[in-house]
């Protein structure tokens, strides 16, 4: 999610139809690879979530959600089936995953077998008791009109989070910290990372797009068409994405072959469509620092938001943003820092947001500042007196709180910290250690221990104390 950095001169500031997807995958470069740490069954290492403890349930794994669904704008009807392979993590009395009580469910199986489901207090409860070790097969029918929550925070951009409803009936998602369940049952907290396989129906003349690799779709004998996403890297629900509507695809090819997807409101985005056009040279820029893009395609689409999101391989950008072209080549390569840090590899809990923010921020401002002679320095005495302000009203970035979610505490005080490193290993060292962060942990989700143990190991230096003054200090470390 992007918020902007302080620049020299200033504090910081908030910056405010197609007929089928594209078929084939990428094929990696000779000799180049992202290296992958998770499971390839989908398995994690759930944790409860100490910012968020009603989100999530720390006793399953899901390995696998496979989402078939299909909108009807009139009456504004999601009708689901949800096939989800899960794993006990701890022996259960009954099935409890996040979903929305805007939906009415019409059947549950468990492993073939009918069960009972009912929503209580946002949860789907299905009354089976599981053994520690289980792996069993949850399929839940639903459907109903998708209905947002609140987002936790005071952000200039705060929205509702989840699946919205606009009023000429289309969709889109954004969804950090929360908010995958209201479209579908979702373990829905950072460290549950799962496979995905989505089908969206919609009507003929209408576009789905949604997180994930596209796949060939198809057409019905009524004109009806069904767009088909895979992910085969982990996703966690959060950096899942759908939208619906009458969207324009224009293809571009990326450094060595990668496939980029731009879905633009047909109508609407045309002036925005050169800003996007530049995507290859942002991932160009990003792959000679961090190394190969961790995902086989990626892309951006556009929606009806003053924010963006870093949903995974498929950017979710919204339109306001990219009115001004020189702040929205700033936006984008924000969220395409992000499918190196917090994508591939990203926290385990809400506690730890810092850890994407804080890399996807410096980064930027990397961007920002290159060429630039003494940039970096005026961005740096900015950024501290910025830094100062920030602790004293909303406390350290590793102690974030619940009623202020991702503000600019966990953006630019981290990134100062990673300016520190940056400063004490110079740039050979500095962007070894983000590519091995990236590589050797993706498809994994860390916490703030992982990584300050990484980084003392890959550097041959003890950064503990550096690393815990800038996430713990109510002042700005010296």
């Amino acid at each position: 999610m992007r918020r902007a950095l302080a620049t020299a001169a200033a504090t910081v500031v908030l910056l405010a139809g197609c007929s089928g997807p594209v078929d084939g995958r990428r094929l990696p470069a000779p000799g180049v690879s992202m290296q992958y740490q998770g499971n390839r069954d989908g398995s994690s290492a759930p944790v409860a979530d100490p910012v968020y403890p009603t989100y999530g349930n720390p006793a399953l794994d899901v390995l696998h959600y496979g989402l078939v669904l299909a909108w009807a704008p009139q009456p504004r009807t999601l009708t689901g089936t949800a096939t989800i392979r899960l794993r006990v993590v701890t022996a259960v009395p009954s099935v409890r995953l996040d979903f929305s009580p805007a939906y009415t469910i019409r059947s549950v199986t468990v492993d073939g077998t009918a069960a009972t489901g009912r929503i209580v207090d946002g949860d789907l409860v299905v009354d089976r008791a599981l053994p520690t070790g289980a792996v069993a097969t949850l399929v839940v029918g639903y459907e109903g009109t998708p209905a947002t929550v609140p987002m936790p925070s005071h952000r200039g951009d705060i929205e509702p989070l989840g699946l919205t409803v606009t009023a000429g009936g289309e969709l889109w998602t954004m969804q950090e910290p929360y908010g995958a369940s209201t479209w579908y049952p979702a373990n829905d907290q950072p460290s549950d990372k799962a496979l995905y396989d989505i089908s969206v129906t919609v009507p003929d003349g209408w576009s789905a797009i949604a997180s994930g690799t596209p796949q060939a779709g198809s057409r019905s004998a009524i004109g009806a068409y069904t767009f088909r996403y895979t992910s085969t890297v982990p996703v966690a629900s959060y950096l899942t994405t759908l939208a619906v509507g009458h969207y324009t695809k224009t293809e571009l090819t990326g450094p060595n072959g990668l496939p980029i997807t731009l879905w633009t409101r047909t109508g609407t985005d045309d002036t925005r469509l050169d800003t996007l056009r530049s995507s290859p040279d942002y991932l160009r820029w990003l792959e000679e620092r961090f190394g190969p893009y961790p995902f086989p395609s990626t892309g951006v689409v556009v929606v009806p938001s003053q924010s963006a999101m870093e949903t995974q391989q498929m950017i979710t950008v919204g339109g306001d943003v990219l009115q001004d072209a020189g702040s929205a080549s700033s936006v984008l390569l924000h969220e395409y820092a992000h499918q190196w840090f917090g994508d591939a590899v990203g926290p385990s809990t809400w506690q730890d947001v810092w850890l994407n923010e804080g890399w996807a921020s410096y980064v930027e401002e990397l961007y920002r500042q290159q060429g630039v002679t003494g940039g970096m320095d005026r961005w740096e005495r900015a950024a501290r007196a910025a830094d100062a302000d920030l602790r004293g009203r909303l406390g350290p970035p590793g102690h974030p709180r619940a009623d202020s979610f991702a503000e600019n505490n966990v953006y630019l005080c981290p990134a100062l910290m990673l300016h520190q490193l940056h400063k004490a290993l110079g740039d050979a060292r500095f962007f070894a250690l983000g590519r091995a962060w990236a590589s050797a942990n993706a498809g994994t989700a860390r916490d703030r221990a992982a990584f300050i143990a990484f980084v003392n190991r890959q550097t041959g230096h003890d950064f503990t104390a550096l690393i815990n003054a800038w996430l713990d200090s109510p002042t700005t470390p010296a």
